[in-house]
């Protein structure tokens, strides 16, 4: 099923843009985490900032070779990861060969949280991806608040942005592809089954002509609700279409403990 928006403008959506914003295809239908909450989330937060027109796709091992075209980036809030995951595990070589053809043209990739969980056994996808999920050697903790600090304001994502407070899952040890540029870090709370020890939690790279932006917070819709976390969906999602960022920071920063402690979605 493709779409909950579909447009005939033509003229544009070669270059991935409809009326002024950028076309996202958002991945989604199968994940080891709750994607029927977290999915509307992302979508209505994209298509609230009046910079996106989205269209979701929940059939993606189906997807064949003329899915891409149009699309400025496409987002996975998809995995093939745990016991619920679909049967097929790769795409065929004509839809691999399409996507990448696509990014040479300057599409974009936005990983949330465990979206790059799949295509294990093509490199070219986690290179855009910015790092996965590693059997035996990515961990995490229990779900707790703690401070995410920024290490590259050179980024125009992250450039400008205060550290924030936001109550997730934070991975440890991610599988970090070369070449991935590391954006910010946590540190997990040994309290909480976190090790203590900072580790990078936001990514972003450039490959062939396009750009991938990877944001492994985002457990699940309470999550997405941070303003914080908003923000960098949209700014990663704009730069990961363009190369540029104009959306601003959310008004209600969660700059405090407090802050973070209930639901802040963003306000203008």
């Amino acid at each position: 099923m493709i779409g909950l928006r579909f447009c005939l403008t033509l003229a544009l959506a070669g270059v991935g843009v409809v009326a002024g914003k950028e076309r996202v295809l958002v991945l989604s239908g199968a994940n080891n985490h709750d994607w029927k909450r977290t999915t509307p989330v992302i979508v209505a937060a994209l298509e609230k900032s009046g910079r996106f027109e989205v269209e979701v796709e929940e059939r993606v091992m189906e997807m064949g070779s003329g899915a891409f075209a149009g699309y400025a980036v496409v987002l996975s809030n998809f995995n093939t990861y745990g016991k619920n995951a679909p049967e097929r595990k790769e795409w065929p070589a004509a839809t691999r060969q399409a996507f990448l053809e696509r990014v040479e043209k300057g599409m974009g990739l936005v990983i949330i949280h465990a979206g790059s969980s799949m295509f294990y056994n093509w490199p070219e996808f986690h290179t855009l991806a910015c790092g996965t999920w590693k059997n035996g050697a990515t961990r995490h903790g229990g779900i707790h608040l703690s401070q995410v600090t920024f290490t590259d304001s050179d980024c125009p994502i992250t450039g400008g942005l205060e550290p924030f407070w936001i109550r997730d899952e934070f991975w440890e040890r991610i599988a970090v592809a070369p070449g991935a540029r590391s954006l910010a870090r946590v540190t997990p709370d040994p309290g909480h089954g976190g090790s203590g020890k900072p580790q990078p939690v936001i990514f972003c790279t450039e490959y062939g002509g396009g750009r991938g932006f990877a944001l492994f917070l985002g457990h699940d819709a309470a999550v997405m609700r941070n303003a914080a976390w908003e923000t960098l969906l949209l700014r990663g999602t704009e730069w990961a279409a363009t190369g540029k960022v104009t959306i601003p920071p959310a008004a209600n920063w969660p700059v405090t403990r407090e802050d973070a402690s209930s639901t802040t979605t963003s306000t203008p």
